[in-house]
């Protein structure tokens, strides 16, 4: 049996990814395509780690930069854009290399992606109007009731996927986790393997601390800066990525460089290790990657 030609390659941030899909593209030609839901915006270049123009320059790269910060990305979004642009590259015997670290996303490749009819703004406002009034535990418990699959496995303090979840069993009538349950993946599992880049924990964290410098080195304040002027919606996924509120305290002069700095740095540690938590749940069969010290 012929070695299937996309390759899916996840893992947490600062762990090496890039790295390992530049490397594999230059042996094979192979197209890389972006897998990670803050890479997509064209206004976080620095902020999300985005191949530099001398990586892109080594190797085909698609679906990098090509959102504005106004516009929300959806995870059924980015499947309609990355599904065709895969399978008709490998059908034509080229190498696709899907690389990032939004584990939504490779899920809805591998498992499927829930047909869920759109939740009317009010009924989310309503929802979180609950969640505000009642607290987290007391809403936990309402949200068992209807949907005790989806309160055991959203993490505490999560307040968007808990107030999602029982906005979509109220709006619909049906679990959320029973629409997710209802899925077809969308690459068969024979057009595709993957890979899970894993370091150590030390050696992740020391990556996180020296990504960080690197990113205040490489304009992180400046793209901070250009983001905040825009005056965009805080809920918005670019005004939600990693060091945008921290920067943007320092930029208003409600904190040091050297706090907001630190505070980038923990921040960036927390969301590696919830991403490294989370592809060791959900991809114990893929095979693993040290990544790079």
């Amino acid at each position: 049996m012929s070695q299937p030609l996309i390759t899916l390659i996840a893992g947490p941030t600062a762990s090496g990814k890039s790295r390992l899909a530049l490397d594999m593209a230059r042996r094979t030609g192979g197209l890389i395509v972006n897998a990670d839901s803050q890479q997509l915006y064209a206004d976080l270049r620095v902020l999300s780690a985005r191949p530099s123009a001398e990586e892109e320059a080594q190797a085909e790269h698609a679906l990098y930069g090509v959102a504005d910060a106004a516009d929300a990305w959806s995870v059924g979004r980015w499947s309609r854009a990355v599904l065709p642009l895969a399978t008709n590259e490998a059908a034509q015997g080229r190498p696709v290399l899907l690389v990032g670290g939004t584990g939504l996303y490779f899920t809805s490749l591998t498992k499927g992606l829930a047909d869920i009819p759109d939740i009317p703004v009010e009924v989310r406002d309503a929802a979180g109007a609950i969640y505000d009034a009642e607290g987290e535990a007391v809403f936990r418990r309402r949200l068992a009731e209807v949907d005790a699959a989806s309160e055991a496995r959203i993490e505490t303090g999560d307040r968007q996927r808990l107030t999602r979840a029982w906005a979509v069993a109220d709006h619909t009538g049906r679990s959320l986790s029973d629409w997710t349950a209802d899925t077809t993946p969308l690459l068969s599992p024979e057009a595709w393997t993957g890979v899970v880049i894993e370091p150590s924990r030390e050696a992740l964290y020391a990556n996180c601390d020296r990504r960080v410098a690197q990113m205040v080195e490489q304009g992180a304040l400046d793209e901070v800066r250009a983001l905040t002027a825009r005056d965009l919606d805080p809920a918005l996924p670019a005004m939600k990525a990693v060091g945008v509120r921290e920067f943007a305290a320092h930029l208003a002069g409600e904190t040091t460089l050297t706090a907001a700095v630190e505070a980038t740095r923990q921040a960036t540690r927390n969301y590696a290790k919830r991403q490294l938590t989370w592809f060791r749940n959900q991809t114990p069969g893929w095979a693993r990657h040290p990544g790079y010290a």
